[in-house]
């Protein structure tokens, strides 16, 4: 157990470059991983099981009876980010549908269960955090083929059934049967199992990354002016939401344990799941804006951390045990 505690700590700290060393490992690796990467759902599915075996319903029922909170983060993920990323899309590559559906596609993916990880860290509203992935993991299914049939169907061919069949078996399944399995055990299953595969949730992100990667290394490894360009406006793009959270919270003078909740929950994405609904649905350059966000995404939520951190003048991330 000590030395699972101690990998698992380690990871936490690496989190920032696990997702950017997964992506080179995978444009590295391309010839032997690419073989693999029809495992890339299978292997997010037991991470989203993982993550979800510490939420349950009777903290969603907690949490909606004051839902301002909830309400504030779904309009900027679904509303107000996926217009951001449309908008880019549209100004920075006109006339290219496969890149616009990918800006779009990197904004319409419900927040990652890898935002719990960075709330734990810095202390944030757990039990908020844990009702929105719930919320935002059992609606995936519905609002991702809506929004992308909104703003980019007319211009790409896709199946919103297919897309929504590939988010429930990897997505809204496993998270159900962890939070139906810490619910009937009141808890004792995240006491026994959370430690042991807080770890496993860590280096399944790594593994799913570098197999996405592998799958569309052709297009990253031409890098030329147009590929600079997804990644900066990607970056940008990403920085919004974080933004966009905070300063609603600093607006409504929300506690520091509710600000830090929204900034996490309003800039992370599940991009692990958007490449692989990328990369098994639409033509590979759909997945590029996608990819160029997992670069930096882990990053940036690594220095709105430490900017969190100084302005409550905390003693630094909190050691955690489980995610």
């Amino acid at each position: 157990m000590l030395m699972i505690n101690r990998l698992n700590k380690f990871l936490e700290k690496a989190m920032p470059f696990l997702t950017p060393t997964g992506v080179v490992l995978g444009l590295l690796c391309t010839s032997w991983l690419h073989s693999y990467s029809f495992l890339a759902p299978w292997v997010f599915a037991a991470m989203t099981f993982a993550g979800s075996l510490g939420s349950n319903f009777k903290d969603l029922g907690k949490v909606m009876m004051h839902p301002l909170p909830i309400i504030a983060i779904f309009v900027i993920l679904h509303v107000v980010m996926p217009l951001v990323g449309w908008g880019a899309g549209n100004l920075f590559f006109p006339g290219d549908d496969l890149t616009l559906s990918g800006f779009v596609l990197m904004f319409v993916i419900p927040t990652g269960v890898i935002s719990l990880v960075w709330v734990t860290i810095y202390r944030g509203n757990v039990a908020l955090t844990l009702a929105l992935i719930l919320l935002d993991t059992i609606l995936s299914p519905f609002i991702v083929p809506f929004s992308l049939s909104l703003l980019v169907g007319a211009k790409v061919q896709m199946d919103a059934w297919d897309i929504m069949r590939g988010l429930l078996w990897m997505v809204v399944i496993p998270s159900l049967i962890g939070m139906a399995l810490n619910q009937i055990t009141k808890g004792k299953i995240k006491a026994s199992w959370g430690p042991n595969l807080a770890p496993f949730s860590k280096i399944a992100l790594f593994i799913v990354v570098a197999l996405n990667g592998a799958v569309i290394a052709p297009y990253l490894q031409q890098m030329n002016t147009k590929l600079v360009v997804i990644i900066l406006v990607a970056f940008v793009c990403a920085t919004i939401g974080y933004m966009l959270g905070w300063l609603f919270a600093k607006l409504m003078g929300w506690d520091r344990d509710l600000t830090i909740a929204l900034t996490f929950n309003s800039g992370m994405r599940n991009l692990s799941a958007g490449a692989v609904l990328a990369t098994t649905f639409f033509p590979p350059p759909v997945a590029l804006p996608v990819i160029a966000g997992m670069l930096f995404q882990q990053i940036l939520a690594a220095l709105y951390g430490h900017r969190l951190s100084k302005s409550y003048g905390m003693n630094g991330p909190a050691a955690t045990k489980a995610a």
